[in-house]
């Protein structure tokens, strides 16, 4: 990134941090490839696999250090590490404070590019929250009770104005006296006042704090970063305000105990070679715990990857894994989300392996033709579910095509980083043109540049191999194409 954009970013972030205070005041690609899947029998978990690969995921599963308290400690500031990407798509950055008497205060500003470096307006909300109990939905989760008090608007240039004013009804549009000016505040919403819903045209909704998780990472080095996660914003608009999330979104950092902030993150050439692996533990809406692991290779146009699921939000008791092939078609540039290029893939093998009781008393349920061959599944045993087009019981679909966004960047230590388009809130998957993303999941990190021998997992005549060798074998690419998988 230029010394320009970095400003620009910085800018953002001071902008960001200002207005707390003032306001506190057909395709040949498409064939389906004749070669079977490598077979499991009697082959050992044993993989040989690049040494960065296995300790990313190692570390993942032996917990990293990370401690999660139920009920989570809330109080304090805690802000973005970089520009955001919502479904829409908004970008924005994000500062919220929590105070003992549980008073909060969150500051959104929304940029009009996908660096934020060109401000349109802010939001500031005010209310109460109350921690409620343990979610049981999603695990590892606290469910809460939160009141809006106020909510004010500033815009920050004219096309802002005309873009969001536009959306409002008439009842809304007389808060502005004689017209919206660029710079003053606004009040949208007051519990005292009353008046029209000014908030649900515009689709703003903070039920984002009905769902949060407090994690604290100690390194080995002794630095501590303490990182807040908010539920899911729905990747529908128009149910963004009623949605009860399941899911969280990318992390706030604390700003007593952070990771330095990436105004340094910079977009680079899309360049999928490699093999890309998750950060963190992750979670999706209706309680999905997992890790991927993928690899790409470019001069084939072909991808293949792991898709491992677990029950915790510590992602350290497996459920099942799926292995999956195919190719894709890289297009241009979005014409929606800057910086951003769009893919269309087709997944077209995939196998399962359970990895706990459970899922394999599941799959052994399935009907004849619907999951693999029934009836035969065990723990650590791979069978390829390709020929029963899938398995139903998991919402697998083959074959299965998915029009994608991608997007590079280098994170603050200049490691390449890899955005993979959003999952639907409703567990469809976008299949269709209309229903490609609009923003990301959280970003995978490349472990290694070099194509790998095919690996393997699991055996035919024996236990279940240990997870973590499980795991640290499986060449992956395109984490969402996986999820469409698994969502159906």
């Amino acid at each position: 990134m230029s010394r320009t954009g970095v400003t620009h970013l910085l800018k953002g972030l001071w902008l960001l941090c200002l207005w707390e205070v003032a306001l506190v005041s057909g395709s040949k690609f498409w064939d389906v490839p004749t070669a079977s899947f490598p077979s499991p029998v009697n082959n050992t978990a044993k993989l040989l696999w690049e040494p960065q690969c296995q300790s990313q995921l190692r570390h993942l599963q032996d917990g990293a250090g990370i401690t999660a308290l139920i009920p989570p400690k809330l109080e304090g500031s805690w802000v973005s590490s970089r520009c955001e990407v919502r479904p829409g798509p908004e970008f924005l950055t994000r500062s919220y404070t929590f105070y003992p008497n549980r008073q909060y205060k969150a500051l959104q500003f929304y940029s009009l590019d996908g660096g934020c470096r060109e401000p349109a307006y802010s939001l500031v909300f005010r209310g109460r929250i109350r921690l409620r109990q343990a979610s049981w939905i999603t695990r590892g989760g606290t469910e809460t009770e939160h009141h809006l008090h106020k909510v004010g608007v500033v815009f920050h240039s004219l096309a802002a104005v005309r873009r969001l004013a536009a959306r409002l009804p008439p009842s809304c549009q007389s808060r502005a006296g004689g017209g919206w000016v660029p710079g003053r505040l606004y009040e949208l919403y007051s519990s005292r006042a009353g008046g029209p819903d000014c908030l649900g045209p515009l689709g703003f909704s903070m039920t984002e704090l009905s769902l949060l998780r407090v994690e604290t990472q100690h390194s080995h080095h002794g630095r501590t970063v303490r990182e807040l996660f908010l539920g899911d914003v729905h990747t529908d608009w128009t149910q963004r305000a009623h949605y009860r999330p399941t899911g969280y979104q990318r992390p706030l950092q604390n700003a007593m105990h952070h990771i330095h902030p990436c105004p340094v993150c910079a977009r680079v050439a899309l360049s999928l070679g490699g093999r890309w692996v998750s950060q963190r533990c992750e979670s999706r809406p209706a309680v999905l715990f997992l890790t991927r692991l993928f690899t790409f290779n470019e001069d084939q146009r072909s991808w293949e990857g792991l898709y491992q699921h677990y029950s915790d939000p510590a992602c350290r008791r497996p459920t099942f894994a799926v292995r999956a092939q195919g190719h894709y078609v890289q297009g241009g540039a979005s014409a929606q989300v800057p910086g951003a290029t769009e893919l269309v893939f087709k997944v077209t093998r995939a196998a399962v392996v359970a990895l706990d009781g459970p899922t394999v008393r599941l799959l052994n349920a399935s009907r004849a033709g619907r999951c693999g061959k029934a009836g035969l599944w065990e723990v650590g045993a791979e069978q390829d579910v390709t020929p029963t087009g899938g398995c139903a019981a998991l919402g697998i679909r083959l074959p299965h095509k998915e029009y994608e966004l991608f997007q590079a960047e280098l994170d603050h230590l200049r490691r390449p980083l890899l955005l993979i388009g959003e999952r639907p809130t409703d567990g469809s998957s976008p299949d269709r043109p209309q229903k490609r993303p609009t923003s990301y999941q959280a970003p995978l990190v490349q472990c290694a540049a070099e194509t790998p021998p095919p690996p393997r997992y699991g055996r035919r005549d024996g236990p279940a191999s240990p997870p973590s060798s499980t795991v640290a074998g499986l060449r992956w690419n395109h984490g969402s194409v996986l999820v469409a998988l698994l969502s159906g």
